[in-house]
């Protein structure tokens, strides 16, 4: 059995599957140095069982093809069983874990984000949006069914390890029909955005999270406007997926709210306050004053100097 035990306050981001191994003191000979993507069987990685990973984060996305194996995952809070015939995948940000009891046949096939755009789809979130999903339960299917699933995963597994110079576009190609397979058994109606009311909670958390930046920007404690990436950093959810939670729940997308909330705040100051417009630009995280002008101007159609004089406020 594995040394390392499963500590919540241990958790280590990996940004590749070469490197978890690595730290997991697990074998490395399957994985190329090249780790955009890999595919290997877990049989030939976990000798001693049973096997407790940490708990980790990963920047890849984890694809696990369970055929004949028992143990049990961790994705954030939720703890899914793995029996034989279980497939399931987990995507980049979320703290997760995993146990395995017994092992005889799983393979699992790890892909980072810019694999997926380069060789799979250049619009892949598009077409395969449960991709984006925060937590999908896995699925146990009927042999004749994970047969189907097998035969692709396994033709890519050769085509991995072979020497073609169209090696990778064939792995993107076959992988996009396992995609195919997977949306059309599993998730051909499944919307990622509509996931009970979780997502009604990260518009909650979202909307907390803007105000709670304005207040920072306003009392020093924070040097610039938070982007798309940092509001889905906070949640630890992918930015395409939360701006199609956020467009989808509120009517705008996320960069929407940031411009109106930037624009709103930058009104009150103006109106409000005797700051100058360099002080009030410093405040709103703009490195430069003619950069919040410009910035202003194209949202309000004037300028702040113009604004505040309207406004009844010469400081300028």
């Amino acid at each position: 059995m594995s040394d390392r035990k499963t500590t919540p306050a241990e958790k280590k981001v990996f940004n590749n599957l070469l490197e978890q191994y690595i730290y997991q003191g697990l074998p490395t000979d399957s994985i190329v140095a090249k780790t955009d993507f890999t595919i290997h069987n877990l049989r030939d990685i976990h000798h001693e069982l049973p096997y407790t990973s940490i708990v980790y984060r990963t920047n890849f996305f984890s694809f696990v093809f369970v055929k004949d194996a028992f143990g049990r995952y961790t994705t954030d809070e939720q703890v899914f069983s793995t029996c034989p015939g279980t497939i399931y995948f987990t995507n980049p940000g979320h703290f997760k874990s995993f146990e395995w009891r017994e092992i005889k046949d799983v393979y699992l096939v790890t892909l980072s984000e810019s694999f997926l755009k380069e060789n799979v789809h250049p619009k892949i979130f598009e077409e395969f949006p449960f991709l984006l999903a925060e937590t999908v339960p896995p699925r146990v299917l009927k042999p004749e069914v994970f047969a189907e699933f097998e035969q692709l995963y396994l033709h890519i597994e050769k085509e991995y390890n072979a020497a073609s110079p169209y090696r990778t576009r064939m792995i993107g190609n076959l992988f996009v029909v396992l995609l195919l397979k997977i949306k059309e058994y599993f998730w051909e109606d499944y919307n990622p955005i509509y996931e009970g009311n979780r997502s009604s909670q990260i518009v909650k958390t979202f909307k907390r999270t803007l105000e709670q930046h304005y207040r920072d920007l306003a009392n020093g404690k924070a040097e610039k406007v938070f982007r798309v990436q940092d509001y889905a950093d906070a949640q630890h959810l992918h930015p395409n997926y939360l701006s199609n939670v956020i467009k989808s729940k509120t009517g705008k997308p996320v960069g929407t709210w940031i411009t109106e909330k930037t624009t709103a705040e930058a009104k009150s100051l103006l109106q409000n306050s005797a700051a100058s417009i360099k002080e009030i630009a410093s405040q709103l995280g703009f490195t430069e004053a003619t950069h919040f002008s410009n910035y202003f101007k194209k949202q309000t159609g004037i300028s702040p100097v113009l604004f505040r004089r309207q406004h009844g406020k010469a400081t300028s």
